[in-house]
């Protein structure tokens, strides 16, 4: 026989008070993407112009590389909440689910380390080597 109420039984078991942090860290990166997204946008409007050395110096200035190393970054991060945030929402099975959020961090993770190499190649030696 069990004597608990119905909220003695269910405490504990609620929420892991994480949810909250992601919903706002999906919205400061979001609100961050803007104007990395802009700044992009408008360099690469220009890209079909431009040759494969003006593309490298371009990369290569320190303003640039920040920029668009913070873009890369903000990016995989955002998408990495927001992936998640579905796998949580719409995979009931529970090793699914841990599967699928291990898949996407680890995916995230290789990305990240890819991108920010090539960007760090490129400023370095020069997009050769």
């Amino acid at each position: 026989m069990n004597y608990q109420t119905p909220l003695a039984r269910v405490r504990g078991l609620g929420s892991a008070r994480q949810g909250s942090h992601d919903w706002w860290m999906q919205r400061v990166s979001a609100i961050a993407l803007l104007p990395l997204s802009l700044w992009l946008a408008a360099y690469l409007s220009i890209l079909p112009n431009v040759t494969y050395e003006q593309v490298i110096r371009w990369i290569s200035l320190p303003w640039n590389t920040v920029l668009l190393l913070s873009f890369i970054l903000l990016s995989l991060y955002h998408a990495m909440l927001g992936l998640q945030v579905v796998i949580e929402d719409y995979v009931h099975n529970d090793w699914m689910k841990l599967l699928g959020t291990l898949g996407i961090r680890l995916v995230t993770a290789f990305l990240t380390l890819s991108t920010v190499f090539s960007v760090l190649h490129i400023v370095f030696l020069g997009g050769h080597g």
